[in-house]
């Protein structure tokens, strides 16, 4: 596709669902031209475009028509069949924004001149209005084999006011997986937190309150100064006896409790270790600790 200004590309959507609502209307809050949108949910496609002056609901094939640039939101498991049965041009981009797929799942259109390429915000969705107060300074990770392509995303990311990621073809599984670390697994922590505060009687709301305070004080001190020095709990401190005591107190509540728990601490004992927090006859205590009353032959 020829080099051009983002002032002069419309805008379209293929998927209307949270991360494709999210993502128009920020484009649109930026200034951007956002013309057209479809979606096999007609509701969700009516919902996107209401929010966006002179945006309309119509068919995919209309919208690839009429926009220079297309997203393509649907699923991720149907974004090669969305695109499939669809007519492109040359010198249109069409681009997905799937973390984990590969950008050849848009060949189809590539074959028939498109320029094709990723664009991944790396921010949660399960709020549409949420994740726009929230995109402003996050990472979006593109991906083009086409340089004119690569440079109008580059626009969109900087209009957007977020950080550009590069990512080499054939990482995405990776990449994705990397970011659910910090965070679908968020969930799972508080989840197991929660569990354990059940215990002896609270709710899941009594363990929110005193846990969600810490944990963004935890992510203040990573922002601050770095993943190692910003670590808190008894690891950072040398703490093997409350360590110990972990794990005696949490083995009452079943393998699973316990296992979840030696893994996250093992973590932590090499990041202390790695970064010169605790010396190697500290980490080999530590690993001690948490190696006592696993049951012969298990991990």
């Amino acid at each position: 596709m020829p080099t051009r200004s983002i002032e002069t590309v419309s805008i379209g959507f293929i998927g209307a669902g949270r991360l494709g609502k999210a993502l128009a209307w920020s484009l649109a809050t930026a200034g951007l031209a956002v013309r057209g949108v479809a979606s096999s949910i007609e509701q969700e496609a009516l919902d996107l475009a209401s929010r966006i002056e002179a945006c309309e609901v119509m068919p995919a094939q209309a919208v690839v028509d009429c926009c220079d640039l297309v997203f393509i939101t649907t699923p991720d498991s149907v974004i090669a069949q969305a695109v499939a049965p669809l007519r492109f041009r040359a010198g249109i981009g069409v681009v997905h924004c799937s973390g984990a797929t590969e950008v050849d799942a848009l060949a189809t259109a590539q074959a028939q001149g498109a320029a094709i390429g990723g664009f991944h915000p790396m921010q949660t969705f399960a709020d549409p209005d949420a994740a726009v107060a929230s995109l402003p300074g996050s990472t979006i990770t593109i991906e083009a084999g086409d340089d004119d392509l690569d440079g109008l995303l580059v626009q969109l990311v900087e209009r957007l006011n977020c950080h550009v990621n590069r990512l080499p073809p054939g990482m995405r599984g990776r990449y994705h997986a990397a970011a659910g670390f910090t965070t679908q697994f968020i969930n799972a922590l508080f989840y197991e937190s929660a569990r354990v505060w059940k215990t002896w009687g609270a709710g899941e709301a009594d363990a929110m309150r005193a846990m969600l305070p810490m944990a963004r004080g935890t992510l203040a001190a990573i922002e601050s100064v770095g993943i190692a020095r910003g670590m808190p709990g008894p690891v950072s401190r040398n703490d093997v006896v409350s360590v110990e005591k972990h794990v005696t107190a949490l083995t009452d509540l079943g393998d699973d409790m316990t296992a979840f728990y030696r893994v996250l601490c093992g973590v932590t004992v090499r990041i202390a270790h790695e970064s010169g927090a605790v010396d190697a006859d500290a980490a080999s205590r530590f690993d001690a600790a948490l190696a006592r009353g696993i049951p012969a032959g298990c991990p």
